[in-house]
């Protein structure tokens, strides 16, 4: 019985995040991933994969954040009551998270961008960002602001890097793409190269 009553209470630690994430979309993806970016906002594979690449830059420096671009009413699922307040949603995501993410967190509407951190408002790191102006409801403002806005939160905590351009950014993402599905094949057929060579064997010793 003690150990149903455990095996209980471990399933609702585990499940009490992905209930609270149910009416936020956002919320699902950066439980697991460091950029949350809608398939329907518009946003161009090349912004999309800079501002990955920036995100995972800024990490090998040290800093580590995570990211939500918020182009429409629609990509807040059931949270609409907080659109468009980035900084309100910013919260309210943090806090989302927190049972599993405690670190940073940007958001980008387009009314504007803001940070938080461990479920609370970042007002220190709010300054570097800023200055920075409302993207609008372009796909790739959108991107290109949490971009600039990654790249000067880093900054501001001493991790300085050149942020990847567009191009390079598009061809090495696909390069690693291609490297990757290369290496899958090649596994796959090492390993029917083995089952064949096992099955053979025993056909023989049989």
């Amino acid at each position: 019985m003690r150990r149903l009553a455990l095996i209980a209470a471990l399933a609702l630690l585990v499940a009490a995040p992905v209930a609270r994430a149910d009416g936020d979309p956002a919320s699902d993806y950066l439980l697991s991933q460091p950029t949350f970016v809608p398939p329907d906002d518009g946003v161009p594979k090349a912004y999309e994969a800079q501002l990955d690449a920036t995100v995972a830059e800024a990490k090998a420096h040290g800093y580590s954040i995570r990211v939500a671009l918020i182009g429409t009413q629609y990509d807040m699922g059931s949270v609409t009551v907080l659109w468009p307040k980035p900084k309100l949603y910013a919260h309210f995501l943090g806090q989302e998270l927190f049972f599993v993410y405690k670190g940073r967190l940007l958001v980008v509407m387009p009314t504007g961008l803001a940070v938080s951190k461990g479920g609370k408002l970042a007002p220190g790191e709010q300054k570097a960002i800023d200055g920075i102006p409302a993207p609008g409801k372009s796909g790739a403002a959108l991107a290109a602001a949490a971009t600039t806005a990654v790249s000067r939160l880093a900054a501001n905590s001493g991790a300085v890097f050149p942020v990847p351009k567009l191009g390079s950014v598009a061809s090495s993402s696909t390069n690693r793409d291609r490297l990757t599905i290369v290496g899958v094949v090649v596994v796959a057929l090492l390993a029917l190269a083995a089952f064949m060579t096992l099955r053979r064997g025993r056909r023989t010793s049989s």
